[in-house]
């Protein structure tokens, strides 16, 4: 190209738009940021619900006793019988639900209407006693007036009596003096002879002591043995002469007993005439007392008394009355409370006994919870603590309650036979204690059976 000689370049060729490299495996597998951020708060949430909720589960079992060995009790109810009768008539049947006081059993009352009749029969007889009674009181007012004229004339004769008895009481006395004469002339001779028995006891003992002796010698050959015959006969009328003396004072005695029975006769005589004068004075005061009762107002008193004991005999004969209406009431066997009928044991016909269980009434809001906590955990639990309640029967349902009370011994104290750990062969077993536990206004919809499982959660602090 010669120079100076211009030329147009032609025009520099359009840049290609580089090629991507191509991705490796790491960045393919790299999501965008949004969803990495996504998945960083979802599993941070997850990761923080779970702390929560550990967090308040260990919260809660720190403050909470639970335990699922728990069930639903209920004060169940034994119909029995009050009297011995037979069944007429069974008016429910097992699991039915029955109201207080409706009627269950009816028994046989036809012997309970025959003595109910019986009562009202005597009860009407003392009625008409008791009006009797009120009649004579009307008839005592009018005999009053008759029987006062009576006593006066009691009153006159028991006066002449008196002067009588005093003219009879003088003339015994006299007697009395004669008789006394005579004790003293008795008790004179008696004096006389007891002074002669010491004589005669001691003539008595020299005799008995010359036979001892003389009897002695002649077993030895002193004397002759006539001595002996001698000293004999002189023992034998010193005995007879004491007998004779104590015979002699025995009827100086009986003299005197006599003489002295005489003088109580005598005495008892005059007493008795005296006295009789006192029985003449005590009749006159016996009419003057008639007069005085017969002239008395209370004799009305006493028989409106006596129309008073025929109102109490009419009150007693009400209560056997009442007592027989009691026994043909107790025919009838009615339901103490509103539940259902769980077991029935009675049957038409059957002839029951007083304390015979015939139906069990299972009540249906008085129920409460037992549940056997391990003596490990009472050591918090108190009576009002609040209770979480959970029933087996009723998933998510929470009931709520409140302890109620607490055992005073563990399930195996009470057991049929308890344990008896020796020292040798014990083996600790942690024991179990029911805690009573009472629900708050559980819900109506929701049926709370006894026997039924739960689990119980006390709060302890």
């Amino acid at each position: 190209m010669e120079r100076g000689q211009t030329t147009t370049a032609p025009p520099p060729p359009r840049a290609q738009p580089a090629a991507a490299p191509p991705r490796t495996e790491r960045e393919a597998t790299k999501r965008p940021p949004v969803v990495r951020t996504v998945v960083i708060v979802v599993v941070a949430i997850a990761v923080l619900a779970a702390l929560i909720a550990a967090v308040r589960y260990f919260a809660y079992a720190s403050s909470h006793e639970t335990t699922d060995d728990a069930k639903i009790d209920a004060n169940q109810i034994q119909v029995t019988s009050k009297i011995t009768e037979r069944v007429d008539r069974v008016l429910v049947d097992t699991n039915q639900y029955v109201h207080k006081g409706q009627l269950l059993i009816q028994l046989d009352d036809r012997d309970e209407r025959a003595r109910l009749e019986n009562a009202l029969a005597t009860r009407n007889a003392y009625r008409a006693q008791e009006n009797a009674a009120q009649a004579n009181v009307a008839l005592t007012r009018d005999e009053q007036a008759a029987q006062n004229q009576q006593s006066r004339g009691a009153i006159e004769s028991a006066q002449a009596g008196v002067a009588s008895a005093g003219e009879q009481a003088q003339a015994a006395q006299q007697q009395v003096g004669v008789a006394s004469a005579g004790v003293a002339d008795a008790e004179a001779q008696l004096r006389a002879a007891q002074s002669a028995v010491p004589g005669a006891l001691q003539n008595l003992r020299k005799a008995q002591a010359d036979l001892a002796r003389t009897s002695s010698l002649v077993s030895t050959g002193d004397i002759a043995r006539s001595q002996l015959d001698s000293a004999r006969a002189a023992e034998k009328a010193a005995s007879s002469n004491y007998a004779q003396t104590e015979a002699n004072v025995g009827a100086a005695q009986a003299n005197v007993s006599s003489a002295r029975q005489k003088l109580a006769a005598q005495a008892s005589t005059a007493s008795g005439a005296s006295s009789s004068i006192g029985t003449s004075q005590g009749n006159v005061v016996t009419a003057q007392g008639k007069l005085a009762e017969s002239a008395s107002p209370n004799r009305v008193a006493a028989q409106q008394a006596s129309a008073q004991a025929a109102g109490a005999q009419v009150a007693t004969a009400q209560t056997s009355v009442n007592l027989a209406q009691n026994d043909l009431s107790y025919t009838q066997i009615r339901s103490p409370i509103d539940g259902y009928v769980g077991q029935k044991s009675v049957d038409i016909g059957q002839t029951v006994a007083p304390g015979t269980p015939l139906l069990t009434i299972v009540p249906v809001r008085d129920v409460y919870i037992t549940a056997n906590y391990k003596e490990t955990q009472l050591g918090r639990i108190r009576v009002g603590q609040p209770v979480d309640i959970n029933v087996d029967a009723y998933s998510g349902v929470k009931f709520h309650g409140y302890v109620d009370n607490i055992s005073p011994a563990s399930q195996n104290t009470f057991s049929l036979v308890p344990a008896q750990n020796a020292s040798g062969n014990f083996v600790k077993v942690t024991q179990r204690l029911p805690v009573r536990i009472r629900f708050i206004e559980p819900d109506a919809r929701y049926a709370l059976r006894p026997g039924m499982s739960v689990e119980t959660s006390i709060k302890v602090k």
